[in-house]
């Protein structure tokens, strides 16, 4: 189709992982309503990856803006553990935008993909 754009390409690699044990749990989204938790985004990308390979490569993306949102499931229930509302895992957003209270915005997080588009996601972890 001329005039159509091409998939994009994003390289992400994760930083400061502390341990090797558990899953990297990725939410990549297109959609504002649905980041960071992509649950009813049925466009969203999802990944897991194990914690000692923290890079990854996503060919054949739709060009727009996209963010990412991640958690270092180190005990591999599925969700990001907490104690009083704070997180007791790891995680990591697109772009590594200062937080305050709770996640940052989709604003925040987003970030083009057309061509070739490279993130490394900073791991942050508060207890």
């Amino acid at each position: 189709m001329v005039g159509a754009a091409s998939p994009g390409t994003l390289d992400l690699t994760v930083s400061g992982v502390r341990s090797a044990k558990g899953t990297l749990r990725l939410c990549i989204t297109r959609d504002p309503a649905n980041f960071p938790r992509c649950v009813d985004d049925q466009r969203a990308i999802t990944r897991n990856v194990p914690a000692n390979a923290p890079h990854l490569t996503l060919t054949g993306m739709a060009t727009g803006d996209w963010a990412v949102a991640l958690i270092h499931d180190e005990n591999d229930n599925r969700k990001l553990d907490t104690f009083a509302g704070i997180p007791r895992e790891g995680f990591a957003f697109s772009r590594n935008p200062p937080l305050g209270f709770g996640a940052p915005r989709f604003d925040a997080a987003r970030f083009p993909v057309s061509g070739e588009a490279q993130q490394t996601l900073r791991m942050r972890y508060l207890l």
